[in-house]
């Protein structure tokens, strides 16, 4: 047998040892009567049994030691009532919300599978689980901009160098210098934000706790040691510091803006970036890491937030306007041929598979499957296509697994069940300890991490489809992730109003009810009202979107979540049109723009764009909205020009000059 295999064998032996036994063991007791101990010699059993008690609590089994006061030997103990998943409360709404949930993220969501094996074992024993999804969840559609091939991959190496405390080394490109060079890094954890994958952790190199997106790091993650274990967590690490930063607050704070806003823009200014600052008498106040950054999210608000103080910042956004109206005024200017020279050179990277469940979680599962299904009769056939469907266990792999559950020893030769493929089926024989392990264990760390990401992602549909607050929930599924600390695991920011707005709206489009909307849309200070038939609602991250008919307006709508104040269901309904189905930009406007050297690598790496000779890009872009494109256009500083339509060019640089008057830049001194 390999290696691991060994393991496997030795671990499972030991959990089903010390809770069969239900007292406190010594581990005199462990290698006379476990399985994988007995043979070895004293040395080698110390450090292996230290290692697989190590890995053991790393998953969330909670085997606990205690020193013996009259011996001074270690005694060990696992209560089998805190190994089993307790009672859980969900009912079966929220079940069937949690089964759609892993509909809406299967494909594009990197933590799949240890989500899928999660909610089997939550789900062992009730009926309905398998059921298809609601017609609601049908129609929302999740997209993931950060989702790569190498995406999962990378998570896979990442999660497992975290979990065992390794260092690990690999080659990243800084953005902002243009250079890859050769990081070493303690990984201390993983964080979604907004969409995008980091990791952060303390840089050897630096000497300093530094945040790596992970899309950019380029190569393999090697571990830089042969060790099993090269550092251990601070104990003042927290990872919600480095969470939901705005651009300008990322790295070192080095000063406070004061930015006027009013109406419905206070409003969403304080529900959108509340935690990164504060109302005050009509202000945004907030600190800053990067004026030129600030400046760009101010230009963004397209005259919605005017820049007080300080002087430094009002000089920036000054500069900037100028720089947009010159580059918009006059014939656009003429971009460089496209950049022919090969693209990036095969690092030699080859994906590894997704973030998949521990192979011992894994059996775990497995186990109190086969079990369960004998019921109270001793005995089971089940379909080998089944277990493989279920817990995606390749098929040719299916018999050693069972042969492993087979080799599980209580201790003294008791055996829980024995399971052989026989054709393509399964028989299961029930052994004399398998009513103990017919239960589901508590949740692996991993999977408890891949149940808050879900609830992060799609958390308010969740909600919507079992008519549970969406905290209730998570609160419940939490009581079942057993003795270990979630702590680098941040917990879902999901905004309440939010919530309610999905739930309003997967309403609406279930039950072909109009809705209201108070919507803020883009280039105007206050809501406006819109009464729309929903089609369908998409999860492109960071933002919700719903895609309606607008009666209001007399046509196709497309509306962000987040800008709207709310949403009413009326008690109109409407039949769904003939044919239509909404695809969010109908009816687009084509436009060219030229991004700058100094800025299109950022613009190159969201994808759609192409490079050029001189280091500049140029992306064919479909426009909505021109009231969408002059805020995007404004925030670039100039930076960032259009090229054709001509008319959209004259708008942006009268847009430019008349914004300079309305903040009172006009007559602003900037630094050429």
């Amino acid at each position: 047998m390999s290696h691991d295999t060994d393991k496997l064998i030795r671990q499972l032996s030991l959990v089903a040892y010390l809770m069969a036994e239900r007292r406190p063991l010594t581990a005199r007791d462990v290698k006379r009567n476990v399985e994988g101990y007995s043979e070895m010699s004293d040395e080698a059993f110390a450090r292996r049994f230290y290692s697989d008690r190590a890995e053991l609590v790393a998953l969330g089994v909670p085997l606990h030691a205690q020193r013996d006061e009259i011996t001074g030997e270690e005694l060990y103990t696992l209560r089998s009532e805190r190994y089993f998943l307790p009672p859980l409360e969900l009912s079966d709404d929220e079940l069937a919300a949690l089964q759609t949930c892993l509909y809406l993220l299967e494909g594009q969501f990197a933590y799949a599978e240890p989500l899928r094996l999660a909610l089997q074992n939550l789900a062992l024993g009730r009926p309905g689980f398998d059921e298809a999804p609601t017609e609601t969840a049908v129609r929302v559609e999740v997209r993931d901009p950060d989702y790569s091939a190498e995406m999962p991959s990378r998570l896979a190496k990442l999660e497992g160098a975290i979990s065992k405390q390794r260092t690990i080394r690999f080659q990243y490109w800084a953005i902002a210098r243009d250079e890859v060079s050769q990081r070493s890094l303690n990984p201390y954890a993983l964080l979604s934000d907004n969409g995008i994958w980091y990791v952060v952790g303390h840089d050897l190199g630096r000497a300093d706790i530094r945040t790596f997106r992970v899309s950019r790091i380029r190569g393999e993650i090697r571990f830089a040691t042969r060790r099993e274990r090269d550092f251990r967590l601070p104990p003042d690490f927290d990872i919600e510091r480095y969470r939901g930063r705005p651009p300008w607050q990322v790295g070192d704070l080095v000063g406070e803006a004061r930015i006027e806003v009013g109406g419905d823009t206070a409003w969403w200014v304080e529900r959108t970036y509340g935690s990164s600052g504060r109302l005050e008498d009509g202000s945004f106040v907030t600190r800053y890491s990067s004026v030129a950054l600030l400046a760009s999210w101010i230009l963004r608000q397209d005259g919605r937030a005017l820049p007080a103080a300080p002087a430094e910042l009002r000089r920036e956004v000054a500069a900037s306007l100028r720089r947009v109206r010159e580059r918009h005024e006059g014939p656009p200017p003429e971009p460089a041929a496209d950049d022919e020279r090969p693209g990036e050179v095969d690092s030699g990277e080859r994906p590894t598979g997704p973030v998949v469940p521990e192979r011992f979680a894994v059996l775990q599962a497995l186990l109190a499957y086969l079990l369960d299904r004998c019921g109270d009769e001793p005995e089971a056939r089940i379909p080998a296509a089944d277990l493989v469907a279920r817990f995606k266990i390749p098929a040719e792999a299916l018999e050693e697994h069972l042969s492993l559950l087979n080799l599980v020893n209580f201790g003294g030769g008791c055996y829980a069940v024995y399971a052989e493929l026989r054709g393509d089926i399964v028989h299961v024989d029930k052994e004399m300890f398998g009513d103990t392990f017919r239960s589901p264990p508590r949740l692996t760390p991993l999977e408890a991490r891949a149940i808050r990401l879900a609830l992060e992602f799609v958390g308010p549909m969740i909600a919507a489809d079992a008519n549970t607050p969406l905290e209730r929930v998570r609160r419940k599924l939490e009581e079942t992730f057993g003795e270990f600390e979630l702590a680098q695991t941040p917990a879902p920011q999901v905004d309440e109003t939010e919530e309610d707005l999905v739930n309003a709206l997967t309403r609406g489009i279930r039950e072909g009810r109009l809705v209201e909307l108070d919507y803020l849309k883009e280039g105007e200070e206050t809501a406006s009202p819109h009464l729309v038939e929903p089609y369908s609602i998409e999860r492109r991250l960071p933002h919700w979107y719903v895609h309606t008919w607008d009666l209001t307006r007399g046509g196709e709508r497309s509306f962000r979540l987040d800008r709207m104040r709310s949403a009413r269901l009326t008690g109109r309904t409407f039949e769904a049109r003939e044919g239509f189905e909404p695809r969010g930009l109908r009816g687009a406007i084509p436009a060219r723009i030229w991004y700058s050297p100094e800025i299109a690598r950022w613009r190159l790496e969201r994808g759609g764009a192409r490079p050029l000779a001189d280091g500049a890009a140029i992306a064919e872009t479909a426009v909505g909205s021109p009231e969408w494109l002059i805020g995007e256009i404004l925030s670039f500083r100039g930076e960032a020009v259009v090229l054709e339509p001509e008319d959209l060019r004259q708008r942006i640089a009268a847009r430019a000059a008349e914004l300079m008057r309305e903040l009172g830049l006009s007559r602003l001194r900037t630094p050429t």
